[in-house]
């Protein structure tokens, strides 16, 4: 009687690789190595910001692990950091978020926020234009006495 032929499943030839489509979707979970690469920040700062309740990562099995959401909100924070706003903007905007209220109150409290921030960032700039021109003043002061007091 002839033995039926065990055929290995498990064996793929070059071709079968290269036709398999790459997994290219972004890890479920994120180390805090990963993320301060990512995000070009040290380790220390995404403890900190864990430290204010911004980032919740998984604490299991000695390490940190982050969520896609802890990722985003990160990235938010940094964003956000950019364009002036502090940690307590980004918390009252993830607070409203999380909170499950509408888009509606989620935009109005978004708007209210930009505009603050506006308000804040026109008052710095009156301040530096007004301190720009005590600068030249002063400038052209020393300039004068400069070119009056050093004739040789």
């Amino acid at each position: 009687m002839d033995q039926p032929t065990v055929i290995d499943t498990q064996q793929k030839t070059d071709t079968d690789i290269e036709m398999q489509p790459q997994d290219t979707s972004p890890p479920v979970s994120y180390s805090i190595t990963q993320l301060s690469h990512e995000f070009d920040i040290s380790p220390r700062t995404i403890r900190f910001y864990e430290d204010k309740g911004l980032l919740n990562p998984d604490r299991s099995k000695y390490r940190r692990t982050y969520s896609k959401r802890d990722r985003v909100r990160l990235m938010l924070i940094l964003r956000g950091k950019r364009v002036g706003f502090s940690l307590d903007e980004s918390r009252e905007l993830f607070d409203i978020y999380d909170s499950g209220t509408g888009e509606e109150t989620q935009l109005r409290h978004w708007y209210r926020l930009l505009q603050e921030h506006q308000t804040r960032l026109e008052q710095n700039k009156q301040d530096i234009e007004e301190l720009l021109a005590e600068v030249k003043s002063a400038k052209g002061h020393c300039q004068q006495l400069m070119d009056t007091e050093i004739k040789p």
